[in-house]
């Protein structure tokens, strides 16, 4: 009886592996990200402006049907925006174009229909992504001086490591080969975590809050 219970969990193991496919890619994601900013007092701190941002990486589609895939993979992004506040104790206000580099891990659902033109596939992707900050410029520089106090500090003590983003995102696939495809696609990240370290202690803003925020368009190849 366990020898048979053995061969049958072996032989469930080996068709799911022989069942399941992975397509590997590289894409190329240029976006618009900006810094949603909020402070309990209203205007204390602002988003003003988006930013150009230039991301990538590597497409790791696991398969386990013909038209759903486990999506996840290895990202280099860019985010970021302008923001400006009020410093009280100068009682003026100041801007602050805050330029982040993040390394992440997508962790995300593709559903594809089945053909809508030939060899061409429209897939949704719905999911999140788990990050880092690797870099970070203030008004282009690795440290911002303090127009107030004076001080400075590195760019990239201005915000905290860890990030996490929801995503949503739809798009083609069009087969151009045996196993090449080549992907078109939009998609929008909304970042959940508060990522201000700066601005409630070095500009007296109380409960100061900054998340992420980003459209992309995605342009990609699958091997």
């Amino acid at each position: 009886m366990k020898k048979a219970l053995f061969a049958l969990l072996i032989s469930a193991a080996t068709l799911g592996t022989a069942s399941a496919q992975v397509e590997i890619g590289l894409k190329v994601s240029p976006s618009l990200t900006s810094l949603r900013a909020a402070s309990p007092n209203g205007d204390e701190l602002n988003s003003e402006s988006a930013k150009f941002s230039l991301g990538g990486g590597i497409i790791v589609d696991y398969f386990f049907g013909q038209n759903y895939a486990f999506s996840t993979g290895l990202e280099l992004v860019g985010k970021g925006g302008k923001v400006s506040y009020f410093d009280n104790a100068s009682k003026q206000r100041y801007e602050q174009k805050i330029g982040l580099q993040y390394l992440q891990v997508p962790l995300t659902v593709k559903l594809f229909t089945n053909d809508v033109a030939e060899d061409t596939k429209v897939y949704f992707q719905l999911g999140g992504a788990l990050g880092g900050v690797i870099g970070a410029r203030v008004d282009g520089e690795k440290y911002y001086t303090n127009p107030v106090t004076t001080n400075r500090t590195k760019a990239t003590k201005h915000v905290i490591i860890p990030d996490a983003n929801l995503r949503l995102g739809a798009g083609i696939e069009r087969q151009l080969g045996q196993t090449t495809r080549f992907l078109l696609g939009v998609s929008y990240h909304r970042g959940l975590l508060n990522i201000d370290k700066y601005f409630e202690d070095n500009a007296g803003i109380k409960d100061a809050e900054l998340k992420n925020s980003e459209f992309a368009l995605d342009f990609g190849i699958k091997f």
